[in-house]
């Protein structure tokens, strides 16, 4: 007794069918409606047409082994060439063991013989839903890709627009703070060399050391947030800052650097190993326990490298792993704006920051525009020559 036809409703799918004849197509169209698909199919037998029919959208594509001109190998890397992601099952009637191998390597969805064609609807299917996922993987690959990048991009933002913040609050301690406090001293020294009471001009004495502690502090805060000593030279700003960390801290500290005079350094690049030094030497002298540090600048192959090491404890990877600890990735971010990177590496006998940044890159103009010469921008702190 035949079977009762199906009341079920037909799964509509568009199917690009590379097959030259006739009757084995119309065979094909049967044993899809048998299985419960209303296929929209296209018949296409040339090269030439199946490119052409590439541009519109299918869900699955069936091919022959051989066609004329070309062989379903042929149409499997044209489909792969134009990079479109959908499912291709090659049918046939004289194809080996080794071609169907070699089809699945080049990245066939499956091979079925067409003396065999009842799991075709079943290899559709299958072939069809992994597709799916694998479009759906994609897409949130994509979404994830550019929402990193929109993160990305916004730690680069947030990072220019703290060192334009920095540069701000620099110039008014400078302009405001900084004028005030050298006026107080004048004014203060002249009392003390006119004072005829001993206790007001000791009392003098007393203000003037207080005051010049506080230009001291004013001008360590200015540094901090604006490293002025940049203006002299990536080399003399990293002199400055280990003879200070040295003497601040009572670590034992080298500094060594490739060339006594650098070449030109793109836009960014200075401050960021200024900044990346920083960040380390800061590090070793709250975590490490460190008695010496090492601090060395090379140019090699176009690269620019600055290491930074310390015979301290080193860091675990729980303390690499916090949730609070973004030492370590501003510093990968603000590397990522001029075009770098930055290695690290820690244990038992101590810690080494690696910054590398190829000198051929532009990195960002936002970051880099706080380098820019000081004929370019009248306020640049850079250019205060009180500091």
């Amino acid at each position: 007794m035949p079977d009762a036809p199906s009341t079920a409703p037909l799964m509509r799918l568009r199917v690009l069918h590379l097959e030259d004849s006739e009757l084995d197509h119309q065979l094909t169209l049967a044993h899809l409606q048998h299985g419960g698909l209303d296929a929209e199919a296209v018949r296409v037998e040339s090269e030439a047409e199946y490119r052409a029919a590439l541009a519109e959208p299918w869900d699955v594509v069936l091919s022959d082994y051989n066609l004329p001109g070309f062989s379903g190998l042929d149409a499997l890397e044209i489909l792969r060439e134009s990079n479109l992601l959908m499912p291709f099952i090659l049918v046939s009637g004289e194809i080996g063991e080794q071609v169907a191998v070699q089809a699945m390597l080049n990245g066939a969805n499956d091979y079925l013989l067409k003396e065999n064609l009842a799991r075709l609807v079943p290899a559709m299917l299958h072939a069809i839903e992994g597709t799916l996922a694998q479009r759906a993987r994609q897409a949130a690959d994509l979404a994830l890709g550019q929402s990193e990048q929109r993160l990305r991009e916004l730690a680069q933002h947030l990072q220019a627009s703290v060192e334009a913040e920095r540069a701000a609050i620099a110039r008014e301690i400078h302009d405001d703070v900084g004028g005030s406090l050298t006026a107080l001293k004048f004014d203060l020294a002249w009392i003390e060399r006119r004072a005829t009471d001993p206790a007001m001009a000791q009392r003098a004495q007393g203000a003037l050391e207080t005051v010049s502690m506080a230009i001291e502090s004013s001008q360590r805060i200015m540094h901090n947030l604006r490293p002025a000593i940049l203006e002299q030279g990536l080399v003399a700003a990293l002199q400055w800052m280990t003879h200070r960390f040295e003497r601040r801290n009572g670590v034992l500290t080298s500094f060594r650097v490739s060339h006594e005079e650098l070449p030109p350094l793109p836009p960014g690049v200075p401050l960021a190993a200024y900044r990346t030094a920083q960040e380390a030497l800061t590090n070793i002298s709250k975590h490490a326990f460190a008695t010496r540090a090492e601090v060395d600048l090379t140019i090699a192959g176009r690269v620019l490298s600055l290491e930074v090491s310390d015979n301290g404890r080193g860091l675990s990877q729980q303390d690499l792993s916090k949730a609070r600890s973004f030492g370590i990735r501003g510093l990968r971010e603000r590397a990522a704006q001029v075009g770098g990177w930055v290695d690290l590496s820690s244990g038992a006998s101590g810690t080494t920051i690696i910054l590398s940044v190829p000198l051929d890159s532009g990195g960002d103009t936002e970051a880099g525009a706080l380098d820019e010469a000081p004929s370019r921008d009248a306020d640049d702190p850079t250019s205060w020559d009180m500091l």
